[in-house]
């Protein structure tokens, strides 16, 4: 089975944070699962950066690729998973999502950056409900993993909150992993990579093309 995971970097939806980029495609490549990034469109409205992302992944689809899992954080966490629970089409099916402190809500906590470029000129409640991760879950979403620190300041631990209590409502398998402290943006840093190993242990769980060793 050919697996590709593709990694979309945070940014507040108005630039591409590096260190969430190369850096984790890096990481899933040396666990032996082939991996690029997708730098979405940024400073554009809904739904610019959502049709990027479905493209993608049914080109993906298109090459060859049989699953495919989203890794996005912040709000590349919200554009992974807008693909995952409202795709365009089947051949734009996402297999897995990996978020970290993930923009879920535009509806409470709201992540002020990412809310004013997705919804434009169009702000209105029914708007920011069609792009709240959370409203979107049905039994049909793939399985999700996502951690987040209590101590987020820019994305409250309330969006995680919001998505695994809806997740968990409609039967969808997903970890839930809280932190006490590491922030925002934390991405791959060294001295905080607890996530990384919990990821890894899933990513074996869900029978992804890595290592077998890896997660023990």
């Amino acid at each position: 089975m050919t697996d590709h995971a593709l990694v979309l970097p945070g940014g507040g939806y108005r630039r591409h944070a590096a260190h969430e980029a190369e850096p984790v495609a890096q990481w899933l490549r040396g666990l032996g699962l082939p991996a690029s990034v997708l730098r979405y469109p940024v400073g554009q409205s809904h739904p610019a950066a959502h049709d990027a992302v479905s493209a993608r992944v049914a080109e993906l689809r298109s090459g060859g690729v049989e699953r495919v899992l989203l890794v996005g954080f912040s709000a590349g966490g919200h554009a992974a998973g807008l693909a995952a629970l409202a795709p365009a089409g089947p051949a734009a099916r996402v297999d897995g999502v990996v978020l970290g402190y993930p923009v879920v809500t535009l509806q409470n906590h709201v992540h002020r950056d990412s809310a004013q470029v997705l919804l434009g000129e169009e702000d209105t409640p029914a708007r920011r409900a069609a792009l709240s991760l959370n409203a979107l879950v049905t039994p049909a979403a793939p399985p999700f993993f996502v951690f987040h620190s209590f101590d987020d300041h820019k994305v409250p631990a309330e969006h995680s909150l919001l998505l695994s209590s809806a997740l968990r409502a409609a039967g969808v398998p997903h970890e839930l992993h809280l932190y006490p402290v590491g922030g925002h943006g934390v991405g791959l840093d060294e001295s905080w990579l607890g996530w990384a190993r919990a990821c890894e242990a899933w990513l074996v769980r869900e029978r992804w093309t890595v290592r077998r060793e890896i997660g023990g």
